[in-house]
């Protein structure tokens, strides 16, 4: 599913597109994914403008000028998109917000919802989240933390969205190969030093990816060249099989099927308990 850079991506470009414009109207081709009937959501929508655009942790939030929110998470295969005119997403969309600018498009949901809450429910919702990795007041030390009381592996740890939000399969390997830490490591065996790569990879790998569109197939727009532009150059995840980029060992995969990682056997040497 669309993890922290996907979603800071989508924060940025739709910032550009909404924030300010008034919605003209809703469109609810399958209303499972909502907490409201259709038609409330679209009495409740129309005529309303979007003040801004939020993201928390791998959440997408409008903000109304009524104070409502529109709380959006997507799942896996889930996309954006935003039109004019006879523009439309390559997907089916489930739900769409007309604006006087243009249109915006759900598209691909078999998962995730888009909920329309109250500011006190909209908090109630996101009460369970971990800080944010991106968050300035997450100071190194507060960011292990988090950890002390796990003794799993550290993938599942890092895509715990209670421990830490916005983290998931995908960028737990990158920031793991970038910190030369194995993602499969029991976390009481980590050490000083090793959590000190993991928050400055953390860090790097995020930013860098949100600045190159994430890893979406999907663009936003018609003329989105940006969306997705990660992919292509992930270090590990999804490579197994293929050379290493640092030093040309094959990736390979570890773990289960429910909590599989990529590694590099040279780049991330397994530790083992003294």
């Amino acid at each position: 599913m669309p993890e922290l850079p996907e979603i800071e991506n989508y924060r940025v470009l739709l910032t550009e597109r909404l924030a300010g414009d008034r919605i003209t109207g809703t469109q609810v081709l399958q209303e499972k994914f909502l907490n409201v009937s259709a038609e409330q959501f679209d009495e409740a929508l129309t005529n309303r403008t979007i003040w801004f655009v939020e993201r928390r942790g791998k959440h997408l939030l409008l903000h109304l000028d009524n104070g409502k929110r529109l709380l959006a998470q997507l799942h896996a295969g889930a996309s954006l998109f935003y039109g004019q005119g006879e523009e439309r997403p390559q997907s089916e969309a489930q739900i769409v917000i007309h604006l006087e600018k243009g249109s915006l498009y759900v598209a691909g949901m078999r998962q995730g919802f888009v909920h329309l809450l109250s500011v006190k429910e909209t908090q109630q919702v996101l009460a369970e989240l971990g800080p944010d990795p991106l968050d300035k007041r997450l100071t190194l030390e507060k960011f292990v933390q988090l950890f002390r009381k796990k003794r799993g592996a550290l993938k599942a740890a890092l895509a715990d969205q209670q421990v830490i939000s916005g983290i998931g399969s995908f960028y737990a390997d990158e920031i793991a190969f970038a910190a030369a830490v194995r993602p499969d490591i029991k976390i009481p065996l980590i050490q000083e030093d090793a959590w000190q790569r993991l928050y400055e990879a953390m860090h790097v790998v995020l930013k860098d990816a949100a600045a190159k569109g994430g890893s979406m197939e999907q663009p936003l727009t018609m003329d989105d060249k940006l969306t997705g532009g990660y992919y292509t150059q992930r270090r590990v995840y999804e490579r197994a099989g293929e050379a290493c980029g640092t030093c040309g060992s094959q990736i390979e995969v570890v773990g289960t099927a429910a909590r599989k990682a990529f590694v590099c056997p040279s780049c991330q040497p397994e530790q083992v308990e003294s």
